[in-house]
C-alpha cells in the first residue's frame, strides 16, 4: 500500500519497465510487478534478456532468488544465446553464479559464438568464478567456433590453476572440436526460429538430401539429414555472384568504390521507409564486370538473419550497439559503417582481424576500440574518415553531402 496518491502513481510509472527495475535492483517494484498474474517473468526485452538475465548482469542477489522462485528459466537464453551464468560470469558474481549452478544451471551452455561461461570468466579475469565452473564440471578444453578453449582465453597463472584443477576431476585437456548445436530442441528457451542456413559455418558437403518436398520458382525443399539428425532443407534458385577475381586497388580505384557506395548508400537514404536489415559493411557490396561498387540488397531481401542481431559488429556503431534499433539514427550509424570501409578501401586491411566477433563487440560499444588511421594515408581521406565517424551521430555527415567529396578527390 501507498500513503499517498501520488506516491502510488509515482510506483506504477516506474514498473512499466520490470527490466529497468531488475537493472536497478528495485526489490519492491519487481515483487509487485511479479504479483499480478498476467506478467511473464520469462518475456524477453528487444535483445532476449529476461528480468533474470539483467538481475545476474548487474549482480542483484536478492531479486535472482526471488526471480527463481517465482518460477524464472534458468537456462534462458538472449538473442545471443547468452544464459543468464553467461553473464553471471563475465560479471563476477561469484555467489549468483553458484545459486545458479545449485539450480541446475547448465556450466557447458554455449552461445551462438560457441562460448561458455567458462570462456567469458577466462576472458575477462574472473579467477575465483572460473574455479568455481571448473568445480562444478564446466569444460576447460571445449572449443567455441573460433576453435579456442576457456584455456586459451585465460591469462597464464589462471590457465595453469584451471589445467591442474580439471586433471583433478578427472578431465581430458584434449580439445573438444566446435560442434553446431543451436539449431537442436533443447531444455533452453530460445526467442527465435531455428534456421540452419543462417549460420555461416554449415558445410554443403555435410547436408545429405534424401527426398525433394517441394519445388517453386524460389528454389527446392528437401528432407534431409545433417549430423544425424533429420532437418529440411531449402536450396534458393539464385545468380552465382561468388565468382572472385584477384582486384588491384590503389587510392585511385578506392575513391571510385568509395563514391560508388555512398551515391548507392545516398540513393536508400532517401526511401521513406528506410530498407530494414540493411547493414553496409563490405561483405555486402558487389563488383561488376566493369568496376563499379555495387550495395547488395540480398541480406534485404533473402535474409535467414535473425531480426536485431548484431552478425558484424567491426562496422556497427557504438549506438547501434548499445541501444535498440529503434532508438538510434539509422543513417547516421550507416555513415559510421561507411567510414569503417573507406578505411578498409585505403589501409587494404580488415578492421580488427585479430579479434573474435564478440570482443569486437564489447570492446567498440564498452571499452572505446575503434579503427586506427595508419600514417601514409592522404589528409583529405583521414578528414573525412574522421567527420564520417565522429562520436556524435547528430554531427556526422549525409551522404548526399559526401559524395561531391569523393567525386572532387578523384579528380585530384
Amino acid at each position: 500500500t501507498c500513503k499517498e496518491p501520488v506516491d502510488c502513481v509515482l510506483l506504477l510509472a516506474a514498473m512499466d519497465d520490470i527490466f529497468t527495475q531488475c537493472r536497478e535492483g528495485n526489490s519492491v517494484a519487481v515483487r509487485l510487478w511479479l504479483d499480478n498474474t498476467e506478467n511473464d517473468l520469462n518475456l524477453g526485452d528487444h535483445h532476449g534478456f529476461s528480468p533474470l538475465h539483467w538481475a545476474c548482469r548487474e549482480g542483484r542477489g536478492p531479486l535472482v532468488d526471488m526471480l527463481i522462485m517465482r518460477g524464472a528459466r534458468i537456462n534462458v537464453m538472449n538473442r545471443g544465446d547468452d544464459t543468464p551464468l553467461h553473464l553471471a560470469a563475465s560479471h563476477g558474481h561469484r555467489d549468483i553464479v553458484a545459486k545458479l549452478i545449485q539450480c541446475k544451471a547448465d556450466p557447458n551452455a554455449a552461445n551462438e559464438h560457441g562460448n561458455t561461461p567458462l570462456h567469458y570468466a577466462c576472458f575477462w579475469g574472473q579467477d575465483q568464478v572460473a574455479e568455481d565452473l571448473v568445480t562444478c564440471d564446466a569444460q576447460v578444453c571445449v572449443c567455441n567456433r573460433y576453435g579456442q578453449t576457456p584455456l586459451d582465453k585465460a591469462k597464464p597463472h589462471l590457465q595453469q590453476l584451471l589445467q591442474e584443477r580439471a586433471e583433478k576431476q578427472g578431465q581430458s585437456l584434449t580439445k573438444v572440436p566446435y560442434r553446431e548445436t543451436f539449431w537442436k530442441g533443447t531444455m533452453r528457451t530460445r526467442p527465435r526460429n531455428g534456421t540452419l542456413n543462417k549460420q555461416a559455418g554449415v558445410d554443403f558437403k555435410q547436408l545429405s538430401l534424401l527426398a525433394k518436398i517441394n519445388e517453386n520458382q524460389s528454389g527446392e525443399l528437401w528432407q534431409g539429414r545433417w549430423q544425424g539428425e533429420e532437418i529440411v532443407v531449402k536450396v534458393l534458385n539464385v545468380r552465382d555472384w561468388t565468382t572472385r577475381k584477384t582486384l588491384v586497388v590503389d587510392q585511385t580505384q578506392a575513391l571510385k568504390f568509395a563514391w560508388d557506395i555512398a551515391s548507392g548508400m545516398a540513393f536508400l537514404h532517401t526511401l521513406e521507409p528506410m530498407v530494414a536489415r540493411l547493414h553496409l559493411n563490405s561483405k555486402h557490396v558487389m563488383i561488376d564486370e566493369d568496376m563499379t561498387a555495387r550495395v547488395s540488397m540480398a541480406d534485404a531481401k533473402l535474409s535467414f538473419q535473425c531480426p536485431g542481431r548484431s552478425y558484424s559488429p567491426a562496422w556497427l556503431a557504438p549506438e547501434a550497439l548499445q541501444k535498440r534499433p529503434e532508438d538510434i539514427n539509422r543513417r547516421s550509424a550507416d555513415m559510421w559503417s561507411f567510414a569503417v570501409l573507406l578505411w578498409e578501401l585505403v589501409t587494404r586491411e580488415v578492421p580488427f582481424a585479430d579479434l573474435s566477433q564478440m570482443e569486437i563487440g564489447m570492446k567498440v560499444s564498452l571499452e572505446g576500440l575503434r579503427p586506427t588511421i595508419p600514417p601514409g594515408i592522404s589528409p583529405h581521406v583521414c578528414k573525412l574518415m574522421r567527420l564520417c565517424m565522429n562520436e556524435d551521430p547528430a554531427k556526422r555527415p549525409k551522404f548526399d553531402m559526401i559524395v561531391p567529396i569523393l567525386e572532387k578527390m578523384q579528380d585530384k
